[in-house]
């Protein structure tokens, strides 16, 4: 949930991984928001076309225009090339996916683990407030937006509810722990999967921790 302190949490869990898998053949890298940047890249498109493609987009209208008028390739082409990117991702390994659908693009895969975190409105407010330097009525639209934005991006191209708690292995209040907490948390489980013959999941080139 937007404002639950995924991507503090997700780069202290990349360094904390990093600690504990110092030899592995590739250094945890964390993907948010820039990881449209990285499909933009991969598939050789241009970066303008950054700003028509977020997660939270609604604007059918504009995005219809904007495909017939030939300013950027349909949705459904830039939904594929981000599925390519999130598997090539997840096969180079030791990286933290954050939204795009990756929980449904990944979730029949063995060598990941996804998790949801999740917290109060008033306490996801604050911190976007602090974050963002925001109002509260001003972080509360963000939040409303993003969050729905993200809901409707997973339902539209992937058929499935961002809430579904089937999808997940972890889910985590962050109302009732610190952000060094949560990455023990996340860190640990994924390191004793790692440790367990039976979990599949395996901390060498491939491996994800979905956020």
């Amino acid at each position: 949930q937007t404002g639950s302190g995924a991507l503090q949490i997700a780069e202290r869990l990349a360094e904390y991984l990093q600690a504990q898998t110092p030899h592995a053949e590739s250094p945890w890298r964390v993907f948010d928001r820039n990881l449209m940047a990285k499909v933009l890249e991969d598939h050789h498109l241009p970066t303008r076309l950054a700003e028509f493609l977020p997660e939270d987009s609604h604007n059918a209208v504009d995005e219809m225009l904007h495909e017939l008028l030939g300013l950027h390739p349909p949705s459904w082409v830039i939904v594929q090339q981000s599925i390519e990117t999130i598997l090539s991702l997840v096969r180079a390994g030791n990286v933290i996916l954050m939204g795009w659908g990756v929980n449904a693009v990944t979730r029949k895969l063995a060598n990941v683990f996804h998790v949801r975190l999740v917290g109060s409105l008033e306490r996801r407010i604050a911190r976007i407030q602090a974050r963002e330097h925001l109002s509260r009525p001003e972080a509360l639209l963000l939040i409303q937006r993003r969050d729905r934005g993200r809901a409707r991006y997973v339902r539209k191209h992937f058929h499935h509810e961002v809430s579904d708690v089937l999808l997940y292995g972890l889910i985590i209040n962050t109302d009732h722990f610190s952000d060094a907490q949560v990455v023990r948390l996340i860190g640990d489980a994924v390191l004793e999967r790692h440790r367990s013959p039976s979990s599949g999941v395996q901390i060498r080139p491939a491996s994800e921790t979905n956020i």
